[in-house]
């Protein structure tokens, strides 16, 4: 699945250029890769981020710069999180026969037994980095944890069968596990340890000013002397 994104190549590369891209509703980016030079171009914000919505974060994109198309992947893009906007983004041109390296998001489907009974569960890796080629690339992992009880987990062994891509990590890797809810006695005895520590912390504090003291008794006396 592709969609088209219309881009322009730019030349100004000061911050009030950018500035004034941005207030135009539009920012900057660079396409590289597959048969491209590195290209500073210029895409609506819009349109990007209604592209994503459309192909998913590692979708295939065509992008359209000035009537000239090339098949690219969002590679990187960096927000703004304040303003809650894109600020720049990178494209990687792609041969399709190919493979390529990209970061899989983990999505868990379901809701563990383990965590019915009181348990955590806790997720180890929330992206997985994978080889496939650009058209075989899932939008994200699905990991049902269903089945998962206090003390179980879920590796990438269990996850490799069920996908047709190169998984770049360990099969004993632990994707996400269900951890047993903590003691009355196991909080206490944290809570036993963060006062003991505060308390530690101001006796050494006030163990400091009683030594400067007797260091100035001491010079005073040897003065009288």
């Amino acid at each position: 699945m592709s969609a088209v994104l219309k881009a322009t190549k730019r030349e100004g590369f000061k911050n009030s250029d950018l500035t004034a891209l941005r207030n135009e509703g539009k920012l900057p980016a660079v396409v590289y890769g597959y048969k491209v030079d590195n290209t500073p171009i210029s895409v609506s914000e819009i349109d990007l981020v209604k592209t994503i919505r459309e192909v998913g974060r590692n979708g295939i994109i065509e992008l359209d710069i000035e009537g000239k198309k090339q098949k690219v992947v969002l590679s990187d893009y960096q927000s703004d999180f304040l303003k809650d906007e894109i600020i720049h983004a990178d494209f990687l041109a792609v041969n399709m026969a190919a493979e390529i390296d990209v970061d899989v998001t983990v999505h868990l489907v379901g809701e563990a037994e383990g965590a019915k009974e009181g348990g955590v569960v806790q997720t180890i890796l929330h992206e997985l980095s994978i080889s496939a080629k650009p058209n075989d690339i899932p939008e994200s992992f699905e990991v049902d944890v269903t089945e998962l009880n206090i003390g179980d987990s879920y590796t990438v062994e269990d996850l490799r069968s069920k996908y047709s891509v190169t998984i770049n990590h360990e099969d004993d890797e632990t994707i996400v596990s269900v951890l047993a809810p903590r003691t009355e006695e196991e909080i206490e005895e944290m809570e036993a340890e963060a006062g003991a520590g505060e308390t530690g912390s101001e006796d050494e504090e006030g163990s400091e000013e009683p030594a400067a003291e007797s260091d100035e008794n001491t010079e005073e006396e040897t003065e009288k002397a």
